[in-house]
């Protein structure tokens, strides 16, 4: 593979796995200029920058038409070409600058969204799961007797030791004295 053998560029294997064709520095280093250059675009990119850089153009014109001739060092005669050329310099710095900043934009928003996906994934799962269960424990209370229901068996209980009582109170008074029955506290008797 292009990790094993770092003398060839293999062209097929994806970007993360080709070595370099030219050494360099990987590491703090490459991150430090990229931080800079992050933050001179975002500086650029600011009304603050806009307004200087006008009010620099302005004071550079108004110094090379009123000065005198001798501290002139631009001449509005032949179109301000000092002011022009250190235009163009700004200009043709900042794009190269802007498209890193650009780049390395895309890049923590591909990690973002790559996160976000890996997130999305484990949430899904997570909702799955938790539905899975829900409907797990709603088929077994659907097995498990009610709170109604056990009492409404209770009840039917009741009566039918009340019922046995009273059968076997008849039954005992016919052959000898009656028995006195004693009464609970709920009203039943026992």
């Amino acid at each position: 593979m292009a990790r094993d053998n770092r003398s060839t560029v293999r062209l097929d294997a994806p970007k993360g796995l080709r070595t370099r064709v030219l050494p360099g520095r990987r590491g703090p280093g490459r991150d430090r200029f990229g931080r800079a250059t992050e933050s001179i675009a975002r500086g650029m990119g600011t009304p603050y920058f806009l307004i200087a850089l006008t009010l620099f153009c302005v004071a550079w014109m108004i110094f090379n038409t009123v000065a005198p001739e001798a501290w002139r060092f631009d001449s509005a005669a032949i179109g301000f070409t000092a002011l022009t050329l250190i235009l163009s310099l700004q200009a043709s710095y900042a794009a190269p600058l802007i498209l890193l900043a650009q780049n390395r934009q895309d890049d923590r928003d591909r990690v973002q969204f790559e996160q976000d996906r890996q997130r999305a994934e484990r949430n899904l799962a997570d909702t799955e799961y938790l539905a899975r269960e829900v409907v797990a424990l709603r088929l077994a209370m659907r097995d498990m007797a009610s709170k109604d229901f056990i009492r409404a068996e209770l009840r039917s209980m009741l009566d039918e030791l009340d019922r046995r009582d009273g059968d076997e109170s008849g039954a005992t008074r016919a052959s000898s004295a009656p028995i006195r029955r004693e009464t609970r506290h709920d009203g039943h008797r026992g």
